[in-house]
């Protein structure tokens, strides 16, 4: 049974043994999905869309590419609820690690053989939308349950470094493999990532030893979802004052209904994040179609446009130490408490921002102008800035502030609001492409419409976050036991 392969826990201030098993797997694995990702959306234009590269095609043919990537990405980051539920239920969080992880890698392997074959290449996208999503929320909540009350002063740094480890990955593969496209082919560039899964794979498999593993706690009656229905099914008995799930204590253990509670206080949060997703996804798709149209030369080379997005990981590399170990303890010893509601809302801020300036550089585009690419890479740094606050704020949110039965499940919920924002942005992609409402969002207008959405978000968000309340959960030493 799970529970029998429980490692003990670690000594006071110590990093567990399982750490760099955990940080090699997911370094593997983001630089077969980024690395995949790096390409996708030119490839698609140039080999199914308009492959004989007609002026005349070539808004709706980036349209339907941008709509595809961006629902391949909504699947993706929809499946890790699946996977959540059936880590905190059924099989715990490395059995379906372990499995889901090989039919993500037969995604990569069938992207390689379907080259000209759409049907097939969006078949190997579904299986790699399942994998990827499968084991995404509990690979991130596998890292807090190494953790217990003795060392959990550790996590904060440990979920930067594995944070670190995605964009270490990610670095490598979209240098990399953009220049394997050029001149080896697609065959080969999305056959590389596919054996970096499988290695992501082996390295998991390799640290089963040393695992903590927390035993999934079945399908108990003290749940989210039981509590909840009768809830909203007993809302008449409810008393003046009184919180809509109190109606519930009665039928239900009280610390289970005040765990309710603190996952809607999270649900409450995670509401306003779609709308960041939907932008920092559209970097590594129309920001990429952007770049076709600047001028690449960075230091006397010129990139390839799938390459520039390399810097939003590199400057993420460099802005989670910077973040971490001076900015945050900076402004706490100034007397400024840097909450993760804080670093939330200056996130969304900044997001805003950096489509601002891609905004700007769309219009220059429109007019007939090549700006200089060092314009969209401005656009990049502010966008990984807004990304360090949202994003690795938004993990550690995720496990600490949800009950152990529930700390995949939130973690897939965190991981829902990307799909919600990449089924947005793919719906508008699908509406250009067939001439519907939003085929008026023409050139820069259309990075302004969300300039506009993104705006109205921060300022709902600064009125709502002072209400919330916080608590935070965090797995004892004799529950992970």
């Amino acid at each position: 049974m799970e529970a029998t392969q429980t490692v003990s826990s670690p000594k006071k201030g110590v990093f567990p043994k399982s750490i760099p098993y955990i940080i090699g797997n997911e370094a593997a694995e983001r630089f077969s999905f980024y690395g995949m990702r790096s390409i996708l959306v030119t490839f698609l234009v140039a080999q199914f869309f308009n492959p004989t590269l007609n002026p005349a095609l070539q808004t709706v043919s980036e349209a339907k590419a941008n709509e595809q990537v961006h629902f391949f990405v909504a699947l993706a980051y929809t499946m890790p609820l699946l996977g959540g539920l059936a880590a905190d239920w059924f099989f715990g969080k490395y059995r379906v690690i372990l499995y889901i992880s090989m039919v993500y890698c037969v995604g990569h392997l069938c992207l390689a053989l379907f080259e000209n074959n759409l049907s097939g290449f969006t078949f190997g996208l579904v299986l790699i939308a399942i994998g990827a999503g499968g084991i995404k929320s509990c690979v991130s909540a596998n890292v807090g349950d190494q953790f217990d009350e003795s060392n959990q002063h550790l996590m904060s740094k440990v979920y930067g470094w594995f944070y670190f480890s995605i964009n270490a990955g990610s670095v490598v593969s979209t240098i990399l493999i953009p220049l394997i496209y050029r001149y080896y082919g697609p065959a080969w560039a999305f056959g590389v990532p596919g054996i970096l899964m499988a290695l992501a794979t082996l390295i998991f498999w390799l640290g089963r030893k040393k695992y903590r593993r927390v035993p999934p706690s079945g399908i108990q009656r003290n749940n989210f979802v039981f509590i909840s229905l009768y809830a909203l099914a007993n809302l008449g008995k409810k008393q003046k004052g009184q919180h809509w799930l109190d109606v519930a204590k009665g039928n239900f253990r009280e610390d289970s209904v005040e765990g309710v509670k603190a996952v809607y206080n999270v649900i409450t949060v995670f509401a306003f994040i779609p709308i960041f997703w939907a932008m920092w996804d559209q970097s590594l798709s129309e920001w990429v179609l952007q770049a076709t149209k600047m001028d690449l030369n960075v230091f006397g080379y010129t990139l390839l446009p799938e390459q520039v997005q390399t810097v939003n990981p590199i400057f993420l590399l460099t802005m989670i130490p910077i973040f971490t170990y001076f900015i945050y303890p900076g402004f706490e010893k100034a007397g400024i408490k840097t909450s993760p509601l804080r670093r939330i809302g200056a996130g969304l801020f900044l997001t805003a921002l950096s489509f601002v300036v891609i905004a700007l550089i769309q219009q220059r585009i429109d007019a007939g102008a090549s700006p200089s690419i060092w314009w969209q890479i401005l656009a990049y740094f502010i966008l990984s800035a807004g990304e360090v606050l949202v994003s690795i704020t938004g993990l550690e949110y995720a496990y600490t502030h949800s009950p152990k039965a529930m700390k995949s499940t939130m973690s897939a919920i965190w991981l829902l609001t990307v799909a919600i924002g990449n089924v947005f942005v793919g719906i508008v992609n699908n509406s250009i492409a067939s001439g519907g409402f939003f085929a008026q969002l023409e050139g820069a207008l259309y990075f302004w419409f969300f300039v506009g959405l993104m705006t109205i978000t921060v300022l709902i968000f600064f009125m709502v976050s002072g209400r919330i309340r916080e608590r935070s959960y965090i797995v004892s030493d004799a529950e992970g036991a």
